[in-house]
């Protein structure tokens, strides 16, 4: 016990230091949050950033909720914090390059950490790890660690493919009340689509309130958008008939697991939420769960575009480094 209380005061006293107390990355107030493979403290938006990038480049782990092995303290004491580091990382920002500031985006604080930790663009270049080289002067400065945690630049030929940060596994449970297209009744499907993926559920004879339970997976790209899904009615020898159509904002959801890391860590609880607006097609909000050790949502969806029909699912987060 007392060896875990002094690694504890160990971080804590790292953590209290002037230039800890602000996001290393956007310099939001009071981080709780730590890349222990490159010595930084972070906030909990840029936190889910440094998620995505996976953990061979950014080892996420929470000040407070976490248990630290002494070696990954040992790297952050190392480092020196958040000043020593960000005097590597972000050597050279270019003058059309802004740091992000607390309320940034989303998509402004990826493309700013992935250009900062993963592509190294604001690293001095004879400090840069390039394939078959390593620095004298880099390793003298940093730990193993940190050294492995550069990675080599993409080249050219591989901007065109797809990196994904996990998988989505979607349980089409039911529908209700679905509209008629055939005489009185329809033959419902469903089509769920992600960037470049479309899966669907078996088609349901004769019925407006069909019963799927029927798990489709999706894998979730670095880029992700929205979940499209869209209700069809099978016809035979005809195009078939659009039944509505919905769209599932899976953000809140990455955010909400990757923030807690490991949900077999937790206890059954809510994690975060999805909340009805009017530009949305939620029934009522979504909670996001931790449930006997995976995150799930349950989501209840009214069909736009259509004159009725409900939809309900069930999703779960499967990230491909826990």
């Amino acid at each position: 016990m007392s060896g875990t209380t002094t690694a504890k005061a160990r971080l804590k006293n790292l953590l209290s230091q002037t230039d800890n107390r602000h996001c290393a990355d956007c310099a939001a107030p009071d981080p709780k949050w730590a890349s222990a493979n490159i010595g930084v403290f972070i906030c909990l938006k840029c936190c889910s950033v440094h998620r995505s990038l996976g953990t061979h480049i950014s080892k996420v782990l929470s000040v407070t909720l976490d248990e630290w092995s002494d070696d990954e303290i040992d790297a952050m004491i190392e480092v020196g914090g958040n000043s020593s580091a960000n005097a590597i990382y972000e050597a050279y920002i270019p003058e059309n390059c802004s740091k992000p500031g607390p309320d940034a985006s989303h998509d402004e604080r990826r493309r700013f950490i992935r250009s900062k930790y993963e592509l190294q663009e604001f690293v001095k270049p004879s400090l840069r790890i390039t394939s078959g080289k390593s620095s004298a002067s880099l390793q003298s400065s940093f730990s193993r660690k940190i050294l492995d945690s550069f990675r080599v630049k993409p080249s050219e030929n591989s901007e065109g493919m797809v990196e994904f940060i996990g998988l989505l596994k979607v349980k089409v449970v039911k529908g209700t009340n679905l509209a008629i297209r055939d005489m009185m009744t329809s033959d419902p499907y469903v089509v769920l689509t992600l960037g470049q993926q479309t899966v669907q559920t078996t088609i349901i004879k004769s019925n407006l309130n069909p019963v799927w339970n029927e798990e489709l997976m999706l894998s979730v790209p670095q880029n992700f958008g929205p979940v499209k899904l869209q209700v069809f009615d099978h016809d035979t020898f005809s195009a078939d008939d659009i039944m509505g159509e919905a769209e599932v904002d899976i953000q809140p959801l990455i955010t909400s697991a990757m923030a807690y890391g490991d949900p077999e860590m937790f206890g059954n609880m809510q994690i975060g939420k999805w909340l009805k607006s009017h530009d949305n097609a939620l029934i009522e909000d979504s909670i996001i769960n931790i449930v006997d050790g995976k995150v799930k949502q349950d989501v209840s969806l009214k069909l736009q575009n259509v004159e009725s029909g409900e939809l309900y699912l069930e999703v779960e987060w499967l990230p491909l480094d826990q």
